[in-house]
């Protein structure tokens, strides 16, 4: 995970694109610029990362029904809910799954646990559109090989 780059996912464990599952692993690095300002002397995770982490799951879901061919960010919070901390090095695993798709949108409900414990929980929206440079779907595109091939390796 390189949080800098917003490289949020180390590995996509199971993936069914048409149910509208997830289930993807991410370990926060040791050091990280990240932590040296949150907060300082215990440094955290900050919850908008903790978002990311599930608005990343979720977008693998839409990426791969749509072949990457529409692009895909995080375009509202419904709900969110954060019950602990997460601390450098700290192995977590996502599971999310889209409650609706359509329309130019989608709606994921995502959870964040670490250890079997409920670290984060939340409901977004996700905005689908029309790629706004190629350098950008070449990008989504790399993200699907990666999703394909975690997916591949674990079964």
């Amino acid at each position: 995970m390189r949080l800098e780059y917003f490289d949020m996912i180390d590995r996509v464990e199971e993936l069914d694109a048409e149910r509208g599952t997830i289930r993807a692993l991410a370990r926060l690095p040791e050091a990280s610029p990240v932590f040296q300002g949150h907060f300082p002397g215990f440094p955290t995770l900050p919850g908008v990362m903790m978002l990311e982490m599930i608005n990343h799951a979720a977008g693998y879901i839409l990426i791969q029904r749509t072949h990457a061919t529409r692009f895909v960010f995080l375009g509202g919070v419904k709900r969110a809910k954060f019950r602990r901390f997460m601390r450098p090095g700290t192995a977590a695993v996502i599971d999310a799954r889209i409650t609706h798709d359509g329309s130019g949108y989608a709606v994921a409900e995502g959870r964040l646990s670490v250890d079997g414990e409920l670290v984060a929980e939340a409901e977004i929206t996700m905005v689908i559109t029309d790629f706004p440079a190629p350098a950008l779907r070449e990008a989504f595109e790399s993200m699907l090989k990666k999703a394909q091939l975690a997916t591949t390796a674990s079964a």
